[in-house]
């Protein structure tokens, strides 16, 4: 079996892709993951609203992309879509399912949470408990990767590559939003490393499936 020559560049970087994120994420739990967390803690940066505000719209983003994903069906009846209108419908599919890949991979790795905010959850501030317990069901030990994470990039990477001109919005919008995770103990650091990587890798599969990244049309031909 031979991979098709077109693939080969996006599958040759999403191995080197693997490989840094897997490399980022073993540094993140031996050296970074819990001096941040306790760092976080022992300063009161969890206590700061406006970090909790920036974690909101993420959820937000994926409640309604079902909603966007229907409106945009009624609007093709009425002709072709715009590309700005083909890289959201684009996006809305990643972020829905990019993010029921983190729920698979958050089961599978089964790492407890930096701190007891729901359910007397396992976790490293409130109970000492620290690491992967891989096949682990539950809320309590997805921490691994972001959800939030995952979200974000699954959604704005699509816009990023098929829409350049909006890159510096991203760049603005995007690191606040994946800083205020762990600012809020919400996630270690290496969990946003893992959900960013996991997010950006379904978007740029989806774009270069639906030939976005091309200029081709999406919208059904009659």
């Amino acid at each position: 079996m031979t991979l098709d020559p077109p693939l080969r560049p996006l599958f040759v970087r999403t191995l080197i892709a693997l490989a840094v994120g897997i490399g980022l994420v073993v540094v993140c739990y031996f050296f970074v993951d819990r001096p941040v967390a306790f760092f976080v803690e022992n300063h009161g940066i969890n206590k700061y609203r406006v970090f909790r505000w920036l974690t909101l719209p993420p959820p937000w983003v994926q409640t309604a992309s079902p909603a966007v994903l229907a409106l945009l069906a009624i609007r093709r009846a009425f002709g072709p879509f715009s590309r700005c209108e083909q890289a959201l419908l684009v996006a809305c599919v990643s972020l829905l399912v990019a993010d029921q890949f983190r729920s698979s991979l958050g089961d599978l790795c089964g790492r407890y949470w930096p701190e007891t905010w729901f359910d007397h959850n396992p976790s490293l501030i409130g109970s000492g408990t620290y690491g992967f317990h891989p096949f682990l069901k539950g809320d309590d030990t997805g921490s691994f990767p972001s959800g939030h994470a995952t979200r974000i990039l699954a959604f704005a990477t699509v816009f990023w590559l098929a829409l350049p001109v909006t890159r510096v919005f991203w760049l603005t919008l995007c690191p606040p939003l994946l800083a205020a995770l762990v600012a809020m103990n919400y996630h270690f650091v290496g969990d946003v490393v893992a959900g960013s990587l996991l997010g950006a890798l379904v978007a740029a599969w989806a774009v270069y499936l639906t030939g976005l990244e091309r200029g081709r049309d999406l919208s059904p031909k009659t």
